[in-house]
């Protein structure tokens, strides 16, 4: 599958710049600084180990879309031979300062974009090995160095003349001997008395060492799967950013033969992608956003995974697979073909999830219970087709959401759950056969309101998003129930109803203070007016909205408050009967019975 061999760096340079080497389109853009650039120079005058840099061969059933190293720029538009997955930040700074007639496009300490030209301290360079770090130094890009924010120059590099009596060698074209044959005789001659025996010495430390330097490189076969071509890449990348199945991806599909040829340009997986993240964020806000390239909300892997879903379940239908799936090799598996097929049926299919996200109240990112669990949903969906728009099917989705989302169902490894979901889910709404385990194995036990204190909790978000849909009507905008497109233009959130200054006073009868039972969904507004005691604020309230008592308390009501216990500041009355509510809240929503439990009275621990 692979074989080490050691390669001379002057011939791996060589390959970069014809365009035997290139990246695979996967690759990330290079990044590395002038302190790193200068630190891997001294590490090759030096011939130390630079660390194995591992390549694909081309030719094999595994396709990628390729492009050069950062300013290789070959003859015509050549094949490449190789494809590097490891070793970009390496080659690239060593290609570009050590082979490129330009200054390096590198970035300084603080990140700023600067452009350098690389040299060796040939005095440094020929005393001990410890000072090879110091010997290598850069200069900007007209090979002037200033100080005094420029006003001042210390340092003036732009002729041939000016190297040789600074006794700096210019490193872009160690490896073109005529160049530097060039620069040996205008070096001896600036001083030959003492330049003679001193370029001898660097000759012999510095440049040999170059011009010999070996590269230890991994060859991997053609045949090499994408899936272990995948797992390489992330074993030798530990360092940095993970390799997204999405790039992956995007290089093979525009590296698909058939559709180049069938369209006479390569398949723009991002552009696609991009298209319909933008179309489902602009009418569902709870998608998320997709800005400057990077996204948030529903993201490419999610969608691809929904694809992967539908995919391997037709298969299994039809008798060509045995299982339904969307783990990684799925997801690598996935033809361009088939990707252009489901595409477009699973972006209306998130656009029903989004319409059924509204229906439950929850149209905000952060109110979002579990993104992962819209995967399978938006499959399903996308499978049964508007067998899932009948009233029957209507409701076992939701309770199968819901037993998810307050069963906490989604907490931890998902992928399993996605195949049972998707197995299970369509039969049981098309064929009324047996509820899908997410249903029947799910439990809301009462205890867990005691501990839902932060969004943390997907089952916190829940009951919050059950209370507006419920009909939750807000503590200052009486006028109607709370609605998904009120939650912005009101600031909605979750705010205490006992506020936390209440409680310093002791009054809490060892009752949770910050849980779910002593929050609901309202205004900013109103979270303005709710400071000291509930009876006194709640006066407040009541003048201000213009309503009698009673019709206030119609309003408490529609949180599942007791409005007695709240105008009494009897908070472990208020807490007692506000959990019952909530448990039958939980019960209806899951369909099923929950863990009742009656508080005592007095103190609970």
């Amino acid at each position: 599958m692979a074989a080490l061999d050691n390669v001379k760096l002057k011939d791996v340079l060589a390959d970069v710049a014809s365009g035997s080497l290139q990246l695979p389109d996967f690759q990330r853009n290079w990044k590395w600084d002038d302190d790193r650039i200068r630190a891997i120079i001294a590490t090759v005058t030096l011939d130390y180990p630079l660390g194995v840099v591992m390549t694909l061969q081309t030719g094999g059933a595994t396709r990628f879309r390729s492009r050069t190293l950062t300013g290789a720029q070959p003859d015509g538009d050549p094949a490449a031979d190789l494809l590097l997955l490891d070793g970009q930040q390496r080659l690239t700074s060593l290609f570009q300062s050590l082979w490129l007639d330009a200054p390096v496009e590198t970035a300084d300490s603080r990140g700023k974009a600067i452009q350098r030209w690389y040299y060796v301290d040939i005095a440094k360079a020929v005393g001990p090995s410890a000072d090879r770090d110091e010997a290598v130094v850069s200069v900007p890009a007209d090979k002037v160095l200033r100080t005094d924010f420029n006003r001042t120059v210390v340092l003036d590099l732009s002729t041939t003349e000016a190297e040789c009596a600074a006794g700096l060698f210019p490193l872009h074209f160690v490896f073109d001997a005529q160049r530097v044959n060039e620069w040996k005789r205008a070096y001896i001659k600036a001083d030959e008395e003492r330049n003679w025996d001193r370029w001898g010495q660097f000759d012999e430390a510095v440049l040999q060492q170059v011009r010999a330097f070996q590269v230890p490189m991994i060859r991997l076969a053609a045949s090499t799967s994408m899936d272990a071509v995948c797992a390489v890449f992330e074993r030798v990348n530990t360092g940095g950013v993970p390799l997204n199945v999405f790039e992956l991806l995007t290089a093979t599909y525009a590296g698909d033969g058939d559709y180049v040829e069938r369209t006479g340009d390569y398949y723009q997986l991002p552009e696609v992608w991009r298209e319909i993240k933008q179309a489902l964020a602009s009418k569902y806000p709870v998608f998320g956003r997709l800005d400057s390239g990077l996204e948030n909300g529903l993201s490419s892997i999610d969608f691809l995974q929904a694809i992967a879903l539908v995919r391997t379940w037709e298969r299994k239908q039809s008798g060509i697979g045995t299982t339904v799936s969307c783990k990684r090799r799925d997801l690598l598996d996935l033809p361009l073909a088939d990707f252009v097929r489901l595409a477009p049926k699973l972006a209306d299919a998130f656009a029903w999830v989004g319409d059924f996200l509204e229906r439950q109240s929850i149209v905000r990112p952060a109110d979002l219970p579990y993104k992962t669990q819209l995967v399978p949903l938006a499959a399903v969906r996308a499978i049964l087709d508007t067998g899932a728009d009948g009233l029957g099917a209507e409701e076992k989705t939701e309770q199968w959401y819901w037993c998810g989302v307050l069963g906490e169902m989604y907490g931890g490894s998902t992928e399993t759950r996605f195949t049972k979901d998707v197995e299970q889910l369509v039969p049981w709404i098309s064929q009324g056969e047996r509820a899908p385990e997410t249903v029947t194995e799910a439990f809301f036990f009462a205890e867990r309101l005691d501990t839902l204190t932060t969004r943390n909790s997907a089952a916190y978000k829940g009951i919050y998003a059950l209370l507006i849909k419920q009909g939750a009507v807000d503590w200052h905008h009486t006028d109607a129930p709370l609605s998904p497109g009120r939650l912005d233009e009101y600031g909605v959130d979750v705010r205490q109803i006992f506020p936390k200054t209440w409680f310093r006073r002791g009054n809490s009868e060892g009752l949770p203070t910050s849980s779910i039972v002593n929050k609901t969904p309202l205004s900013y507004r109103a979270a303005m007016d709710m400071t000291g005691a509930p009876s006194s604020y709640l006066s407040t309230m009541v003048a201000a909205s213009d309503m009698r008592p009673e019709w206030f308390d119609d309003v408490l009501s529609t949180h599942l408050i007791d409005p007695d216990a709240l105008r009494e500041n009897d908070y472990g009355r208020f807490y007692r009967d506000r959990s019952k509510q909530l448990q039958e809240l939980v019960h209806s929503a899951m369909g099923k019975r929950t863990m009742l439990r009656d508080l005592p009275e007095g103190n609970l621990r």
